[in-house]
């Protein structure tokens, strides 16, 4: 049976991202629906991570409107999207860690910058979320440097889960790991967003990801999102890039090895 999804935690409508004259998105409609695992893909230069910088703030589009939580994250005052930060999380490709913190100390920057915390609630909290995805007691003390880059990935996950978010946005999260690492980690991020009842926002090119771990994928091509459904929904999608991803011999691999295909 199908996943019954909740109603819109983030809407977009009408976005235009552009650099100089090159027109990235135009026009672009998107809905994330609470509870739900939601795999942004698309060609190289189509914006993925464009899109998901410019719903975080990052990025700030020509045109358009971008809701979280029904509030125009364009139009919000500080107040406004201070709470709206709070409740979500970014992990960014490879972590994004900062250099010069330990792992307990990258974890422990968003609760110093938006909770009232005395300093051992926050280490016992962020102690709390390196446990969560799966990395050893002795990595609290690590900096960025002497992890590996599975574990740098799970101590980025970690920072992003800091603040109990309703939201969560991967940036690329299997990115550079091998096989089993990529897959150990589809499975990780799949039962936390059950255990805390996450909607995952997730850029990704990789199609056992998209396969393990998401319920809806939106394909971005001709500077929008040009569909977006189940896996099963996108092999009835008639557009060249489309069927060519997802029929491909990579795309029956993935499928077979999720056991959707015998």
């Amino acid at each position: 049976m199908a996943k019954v999804m909740g109603e819109n935690i983030i809407e977009v409508r009408g976005l235009k991202n552009q650099f100089g004259r090159n027109v990235i998105h135009e026009d672009l409609d998107l809905d994330v629906k609470r509870g739900e695992v939601l795999g942004i893909v698309g060609g190289s230069g189509t914006g993925k991570s464009v899109l998901l910088r410019s719903i975080v703030g990052l990025q700030k589009p020509k045109e358009g409107s971008i809701k979280a939580f029904g509030i125009d994250v364009l139009k919000a005052d500080p107040k406004e999207m201070a709470e709206v930060e709070n409740r979500w999380g970014v992990m960014f490709q490879d972590g994004a860690l900062f250099s010069s913190l330990t792992v307990r100390e990258n974890v422990e920057a968003p609760m110093r910058a938006r909770l009232k915390l005395d300093a051992q609630t926050r280490s016992a909290l962020a102690d709390l979320r390196i446990a969560m995805v799966g990395l050893p007691p002795k990595a609290t003390t690590l900096y960025p440097s002497e992890l590996s880059g599975g574990m740098r990935k799970r101590a980025g996950l970690a920072r992003a889960l800091a603040l109990d978010p309703d939201i969560v946005f991967l940036d690329e999260p299997t990115a550079g790991l091998d096989p089993i690492g990529a897959s150990d980690f589809d499975t990780l991020i799949k039962s936390l967003q059950k255990a805390m009842g996450l909607t995952v926002f997730m850029v990704t090119h990789d199609l056992d990801t998209l396969h393990a771990t998401c319920d809806r994928v939106a394909v971005l091509a001709e500077k929008k999102v040009l569909v977006t459904g189940t896996m099963a929904e996108m092999l009835d999608v008639d557009h060249p890039w489309v069927r060519e991803y997802f029929h491909g011999p990579r795309a029956h691999a993935a499928m077979t090895a999720s056991g959707g295909e015998n």
